[in-house]
Order: structure tokens, then C-alpha cells, then sequence
């Protein structure tokens, strides 16, 4: 599990003033996939239009382009703007395999000041049961706090 501490500060020191969300993202998605080994697939699906994700900074193999909000664990994700927590990925209703190797993933909701949803945090894991409610909780915390989330 990462030292989530200092993934925070060093996320923090990288990107104070930076508003850029892309920019953000592509820091964020470097920092966060080699902060731990399992952690196969780190990235954003960005809102583009209403009911779309498309993909945005990413650290690992090819991800999909387009995932609308009515498929697979981003879209539900985004739907719901509630974490999804996927221990097993081919239990979960309407997954979309981007990548053979997935086995678990976790995909929370960015959301900026005002209630904007930004997009969504993907982290796939070619592990079963990868993730942990503690990663989440974490994660949130950094994603809050970067794209200032209310």
C-alpha cells in the first residue's frame, strides 16, 4: 500500500497553483500508478458532453476512448458520482475490458468547486481484489483536495 502521507505532500508540492485540469491529471495519474506495484492502468476519463467520458492523462497500455456514462464501472461511476470498488471485474454488470489483464479496478469521481463532475479516477489492477475501501477513502482525499472539491 502506498505511504498515502507522502503521495499527498508530493502531489501538493507539484501541483500548487496549478489550475490546469488537465495538467492536474496527467501529474496526478504519474504520481498515484508509481506509488504502487498494483496498480496496472492509472488514468482520467474526462466529462467532454453531457453522458461522455473520453480519455484524458493515463499511465499504462491503451485505455479505451470513449466510454459513455451508460456502460461499464467509469460510466457507472460518473452516473452515480459514487465510488465504484470492483474486487472482480467480470462480476460487474456491463464491464467494458479495456485490457485483457484487469482483474479489479476502482473508479472515483472527480468533482470540482461548485459540484462539477470533471471526470473519473481509473485504477485497474491485474490482481483480483486489488483494492481496498482505505485506497479509496485516500485517493478521494487527494482528488478533493487537487481539483478543489467543496
Amino acid at each position: 500500500m502506498p505511504d498515502y502521507d507522502d503521495l499527498a505532500a508530493r502531489i501538493r508540492a507539484l501541483t500548487h497553483g496549478e489550475t490546469d485540469e488537465v495538467a492536474l491529471m496527467a501529474t496526478l495519474a504519474c504520481e498515484i500508478h508509481h506509488s504502487d506495484d498494483r496498480f496496472d492502468w492509472t488514468g482520467f476519463y474526462r466529462v467532454t458532453e453531457p453522458g461522455l467520458l473520453k480519455i484524458g492523462p493515463y499511465q499504462g497500455g491503451h485505455g479505451c476512448l470513449v466510454i459513455p456514462f451508460s456502460r461499464g464501472v467509469c460510466g457507472a461511476a460518473a452516473r452515480t458520482r459514487q465510488t465504484q470498488l470492483v474486487p472482480d471485474v467480470d462480476a460487474f454488470p456491463g464491464h467494458i475490458a479495456c485490457a485483457s489483464s484487469t482483474r479489479s479496478e476502482l473508479v472515483i469521481p472527480v468533482i470540482a468547486s461548485g459540484e462539477r463532475l470533471v471526470g473519473v479516477l481509473d485504477i485497474d489492477s491485474d490482481q483480483p481484489d486489488a483494492f481496498t475501501q482505505q485506497d479509496a477513502g485516500r485517493l478521494q482525499e487527494i482528488l478533493d483536495a487537487t481539483f478543489g472539491h467543496d
